[in-house]
């Protein structure tokens, strides 16, 4: 039976150890007893992507935020749908993150961080929500197992009420902010809704062919 192998560890700034392991040819990110990412499972990630810009309608050149690099795929799903013209802002909080995907992940990377439409930024993605009024066609969060602080305690300001009113101020008219979660949570959907945008929840399998869990993807439009 071959052994998961453990490649390198990276602390979240404010929070937990994240673990990269390898096992065979899948790699998985790990924080604890949760595995936040896989090789194996990324059906949904790619449909945070693909199913945002599908509601952006026609925007000639959109700019799209996506918060949490994670291993790339939704990233690449964007690249892959998005014309030219379009911008995407990648930020994420662990700069190990990006150094596993130039590195021992390089190849699943297939070269994402390079393309001419991609800004990338090291920091917290609430920063670039705050400053970035009325900037964005879409904001993609994917920088948790859910609505909640389990990467990070400070990551729970982008789900309060506060956070999505600043989320939806960032955004154009008509612009999407698209959440990604591991499991439905009622409670978070309700706050959504409250915050002045109009909320799509659809459920989306993990893997790539359908099977398996399903995860949950709250789409938030402005007017």
């Amino acid at each position: 039976m071959i052994q998961r192998e453990l490649i390198d560890t990276a602390r979240v700034p404010g929070g937990e150890e994240l673990q990269l392991y390898r096992h065979d040819r899948d790699f998985m990110i790990v924080i604890g007893n949760n595995e936040l990412m896989s090789t194996r499972r990324w059906g949904s990630e790619v449909a945070l992507a693909e199913m945002a810009i599908d509601r952006l309608g026609k925007v000639t050149s959109p700019h799209l935020l996506i918060g949490g690099y994670g291993m790339g795929f939704t990233l690449r799903a964007a690249l892959a749908k998005l014309g030219k013209q379009a911008q995407v802002t990648v930020v994420e909080l662990v700069p190990q993150i990006i150094e596993w995907a130039r590195g021992p992940m390089a190849q699943l990377a297939a070269g994402c961080l390079d393309d001419p439409r991609v800004t990338l930024e090291i920091g917290d993605v609430s920063q670039a929500i705050t400053e970035g009024r009325g900037s964005y066609d879409a904001i993609l969060l994917d920088v948790d197992n859910g609505p909640d602080g389990l990467v990070r305690e400070d990551n729970n300001a982008l789900y309060s009420r506060s956070g999505l009113v600043t989320a939806r101020l960032a955004l154009r008219p008509g612009g999407v902010l698209a959440i990604w979660s591991a499991a439905p949570d009622p409670a978070f959907a309700r706050r959504l809704a409250k915050s002045g945008l109009n909320v799509e929840e659809v459920r989306v399998a993990a893997r790539s062919n359908g099977k398996g869990a399903k995860h949950t993807i709250w789409f938030a439009r402005s007017a």
